[in-house]
């Protein structure tokens, strides 16, 4: 058994997929997964899985989404062993005149293309810093 932790995209946002916390649990339940708890209206879901194969994982949640709200979510999967390391390689956390406040990061659900990243790498986003690492940006925005 392994802990994961489910990110779901675009829920419970303006309006918008609206999901109700008590329903996801009861949905990732139903896939036999324990250990279940929602985090606020984010669509943030710990849980316990017996499966190690994470694109497996990810597909019969969003599978079953997709069949009972009737709206596609695209979900993206961590172990928390993951997230700590994301975290611990964040590379602004490295310097110390940047304020924490200000630094973050999000998920991609792949990895840019090498096209999309010579885009991004080509437009100046000053006094905004980001850095691509796999499918994280870490970003620190001074100006908030």
């Amino acid at each position: 058994m392994e802990k994961f932790i489910a990110l779901l995209r675009g829920i419970n946002v303006s309006g918008q997929k609206k999901i109700k916390m008590s329903d996801l649990k009861v949905l990732f339940e139903d896939l036999s997964f324990t250990n279940v708890q929602t985090y606020i209206q984010s669509g943030n879901v710990l849980f316990t899985g017996n499966s190690i194969n994470k694109k497996t994982i990810r597909s019969k949640i969003e599978k079953k989404i997709l069949s009972k709200f009737g709206f596609p979510v695209n979900v993206i999967l961590k172990t928390p062993d993951e997230l700590e390391h994301v975290l611990k390689i964040n590379p602004f956390l490295k310097d110390k005149t940047k304020d924490i406040e200000r630094i973050y990061f999000t998920f991609l659900s792949e990895n840019p293309s090498p096209d999309n990243i010579k885009m991004l790498k080509e437009i100046d986003y000053s006094p905004e810093e980001f850095s691509l690492n796999d499918n994280t940006i870490y970003l620190f925005v001074p100006n908030g």
